[in-house]
């Protein structure tokens, strides 16, 4: 191997915890820094790329780290992710206009910029649809309308007042059903400081801008008791079913998983791996469910919570046994692009 040094964002509980790992495992210089330092180009210039999983909860690294990624990509320092994996990251609307151009099968999205468009719409459509913010994670800002009045109080507020990204109230009903879920003090101690939240907010909550001036709505599909999450890194799938809450149409964000691989078609991973291809993605999640033409995406990440999977699809789907972590394969397959050589050949 080389001799190279990579740069790692250290954010306990993220992915430079296995990263870090991967790099202690295989005695591969690394140093932390700061990408929120001002002198971040600076310190990375005795470094041969940068690795970086940033939160798409910090006000911060939305303002800028599309821009780094890009500018350090211009001065030939390899990023992960890079500009084709993160761009489009917790920006479903971007993933709209991206995933129809480049034709996977995705599920129908409509996204209107005018209260008046929006209004016709409504009008016309057939009801009940899914109405989602362009950001946000684990189901909240998810809604299914049922008919035409509720969707245009949601129109009305998309073009008067906005909607808050992260909703305590919102947060708090979901860490009230976690505790009923888990029943144990973890849950107990996030539930009450889902309350504490409804009076005292964090500051990178309240930096964050309000989503205003457009309103997005997607197909609801019925009779779906769960998804499909399937995570590409490089060449390999791992996957997984998400089920979904009792009397609830959402599947994100549960914590009802199962890890069978063989309750997966392989339908669905054949075109995670051709979504995946067509994105030139160094990591992604994508979110299947079934309709009456076969399995559609519904949205992506490259970021995602799971770090254990019990084996992977290689690109002939082939399944390889044995429990593995993405994130250390994201660290692989980084070294191996800046030493320009295959895992089989190192």
């Amino acid at each position: 191997m080389n001799n190279i040094k990579i740069a790692i964002h250290n954010r306990p509980g993220s992915f430079s915890d296995r990263w870090i790992e991967y790099f202690h495992e295989h005695n591969i210089p690394y140093k932390l820094v700061s990408c929120y330092s001002t002198d971040i180009i600076g310190q990375l210039s005795d470094c041969d790329g940068l690795m970086w999983h940033w939160d798409l909860n910090d006000y911060r690294s939305a303002l800028f780290a599309k821009q780094l990624t890009i500018s350090l990509e211009k001065k030939g320092i390899k990023v992960f992710p890079d500009f084709n994996t993160s761009w489009h990251y917790d920006d479903k609307v971007g993933q709209k206009y991206l995933l129809e151009a480049i034709k996977v099968p995705f599920i129908k999205t409509f996204v209107f910029y005018s209260r008046s468009d929006a209004n016709n719409w409504a009008e016309t459509t057939s009801f009940p649809k899914v109405f989602k913010l362009r950001g946000g994670a684990g189901s909240s800002n998810v809604k299914l309308i049922k008919n035409k009045n509720e969707a245009k109080q949601l129109i009305n507020k998309a073009f008067t007042t906005g909607f808050l990204i992260t909703s305590p109230v919102s947060r708090l009903k979901e860490r009230l059903w976690m505790l009923k879920r888990d029943k144990n003090l973890q849950a107990v101690k996030k539930t009450i400081t889902g309350f504490a939240r409804l009076i005292l907010r964090k500051q990178k909550e309240k930096f964050i801008s309000k989503q205003i001036g457009y309103i997005y709505f997607q197909e609801f599909v019925p009779e779906n008791d769960s998804d499909i999450r399937l995570v590409i890194v490089g060449k390999r799938c791992c996957g997984m079913i998400r089920y979904c809450r009792d009397n609830d149409f959402r599947a994100s964000g549960s914590g009802l998983v199962e890890y069978n691989y063989e309750l997966i078609n392989i339908e669905a991973v054949k075109i995670a791996f051709q979504t995946a291809k067509k994105l030139k993605t160094q990591s992604v999640a994508l979110d299947f469910i079934k309709d009456k033409d076969g399995y559609k995406l519904i949205e992506m990440s490259y970021a995602f919570i799971s770090e254990i999977f019990p084996g992977y699809w290689d690109t002939d789907l082939v399944w390889h046994p044995g429990n593995v972590v993405p994130q250390k394969f994201m660290a692989e397959d980084f070294i191996n692009s800046i030493n320009k050589i295959t895992p089989e050949t190192e």
